[in-house]
């Protein structure tokens, strides 16, 4: 889910950013990017954009860093994702362990165990996923509605973080299953 939040952080201003005629606050936009976006915080919320970002009090310069470490007040928008929360995606990627799933910005991991009741078949040749009995296939592309089942989050490295989906359950699956269900 989708949410605009306002947060207070502290930025880092290296000294080569500090210069006789230029204003801090000229580089706060650009530091309070890098520093923020594209990754998770403390809560495992996920930061897509940062905006309206202002220097709240004065900086503190910590003795051998010659850095001004900086309070900054700013709103962001991010991506939340809770346990057993339901959510809807593309297949990105058939792989020999399941399918991959974009969920918002995040990338999680159908496990083949964990799409259907039924023995299934990966073909890595064609990149689908279909089940022995039912003939129900995933392919790269298709939209698939699952439960979030197991998140472990990596903050130093959010490509690293892994997700787990299940889509077991009734009312889950490829959006193709649950039509033909209707």
């Amino acid at each position: 889910m989708y949410r605009i939040v306002t947060r207070e952080d502290t930025i880092r201003i290296p000294a080569e950013y500090i210069r006789r005629g230029r204003k801090l606050e000229e580089h706060i936009d650009e530091l309070a990017h890098e520093a923020f976006e594209g990754r998770f915080d403390e809560n495992e919320h996920y930061t897509l954009v940062t905006f309206n970002h202002e220097a709240v009090g004065r900086g503190k310069i910590i003795h051998g860093d010659g850095a001004i470490y900086q309070s900054v007040k700013f709103t962001a928008l991010v991506f939340t994702m809770e346990n057993n929360e339901v959510v809807d995606g593309a297949v990105s990627e058939v792989s020999e362990y399941g399918a991959f799933v974009r969920i918002g910005p995040i990338e999680a991991l159908l496990h083949k165990s964990q799409i259907l009741d039924e023995p299934i078949q990966v073909n890595l040749g064609i990149r689908r996923i279909e089940g022995s009995q039912t003939g129900k296939a995933l392919t790269e592309g298709s939209f698939v509605r699952s439960r979030i089942v197991s998140k472990a989050i990596n903050q130093n490295d959010p490509r690293s973080s892994k997700i787990g989906l299940n889509c077991k359950m009734d009312g889950l699956g490829c959006f193709d299953w649950l039509s033909e269900s209707d």
